[in-house]
């Protein structure tokens, strides 16, 4: 069982009154399970707290007024191993079930119609199944260059493609689009890992709708996907913002920090709970009580326990 800690603060300056979307907490579904968490909002703030049902997203809704507001979440998360068979096909498109069949379809950030061409001529020739999402990763992990600031918010999976550089959300969104171009339903997934370099950010990776489940995929190959702690799925980024202001706000800083702790004794069961409603995701794993004996001693602010 893998176990994270996670820190986010987000600063920013309100220019005038404004409202905020958050999606910066862990999701409660997926291979996932919450241990704890806390949320702390300066100055305090009345919020509005919902989830979508279909996705797992957790958002807050919150009213902001005027001068410096400072966001915190903390979480620890216990994150167990998935084990994805090799040779898993494709679902055809008649097969796809009903709430499944949107993640087929073109979005502003994945032009999969204006794509088919090129994902025709990389991969039509490929045998159906998931050796053929496994090409498409490889391809973008060794066609495009890995380099922050070559794109901003607005690019789209087609600008990427021709100009052979991004970040991961580049990454995931062009995996996405060229699975939607031959037929594989394809979303984004955002959440917490640890690696390396660059510093600490929001990590963006994919699934591909294989053999009637969700297989995680990341083509920029910086950190274990099944590492990778939960926030948002969506169909692509407009679906899992961290952050949407409607107001005049002005981020002032960003700050994510991510410990893992690896920890034998907690082993899921065989049999995993059942997901419920959520579709498509993960088997979630009952939480087991496991505390980092580098964590005693920190402040004892309200926790929110996970249920």
């Amino acid at each position: 069982m893998h176990l994270s800690h996670i820190e986010t603060v987000l600063d920013y300056e309100v220019a005038a009154p404004a409202h905020l979307l958050l999606n910066i907490e862990a999701a409660r579904a997926g291979a996932q399970a919450l241990e704890s968490e806390e949320l702390v909002i300066e100055p305090a703030t009345q919020v509005r707290v919902f989830c979508d049902d279909s996705s797992g997203n957790r958002f807050i809704r919150f009213d902001a007024k005027p001068g410096p507001l400072k966001i915190r979440y903390r979480a620890s998360v216990q994150r167990g191993q998935v084990k994805v068979p090799t040779d898993l096909p494709e679902v055809p498109v008649n097969q796809v079930p009903d709430e499944v069949l949107h993640y087929l379809m073109p979005t502003r950030y994945c032009e999969s119609d204006l794509m088919s061409r090129a994902a025709q001529q990389l991969f039509g020739d490929l045998p159906p199944g998931i050796g053929r999402v496994q090409a498409i990763v490889d391809w973008i992990h060794d066609s495009i260059t890995y380099q922050p600031g070559t794109t901003d918010s607005t690019t789209t999976a087609r600008e990427v493609f021709v100009q052979r550089a991004g970040v991961c959300r580049d990454f995931a969104h062009l995996g996405i689009t060229f699975c939607r171009a031959l037929n594989i339903p394809a979303r984004l997934v955002v959440g917490y890992v640890f690696f390396d370099e660059p510093p600490q950010d929001f990590h963006a990776v994919f699934e591909a709708y294989l053999g009637g489940q969700w297989v995680l995929f990341d083509a920029t190959r910086m950190a274990p996907v099944d590492r990778i702690v939960r926030v948002g799925t969506g169909r692509d980024a407009k679906d899992v913002a961290f952050c949407t202001i409607f107001g005049a706000v002005r981020m002032t800083q960003k700050q994510l920090t991510v410990r893992e702790v690896q920890d034998g004794r907690l082993t899921p069961p065989v049999q995993p709970l059942a997901t419920g409603a959520l579709i498509g995701i993960e088997k979630p794993v009952p939480v087991k009580p496991a505390r980092d004996p580098s964590d005693a001693g920190q402040d004892s602010a309200r926790a929110l326990q996970a249920d």
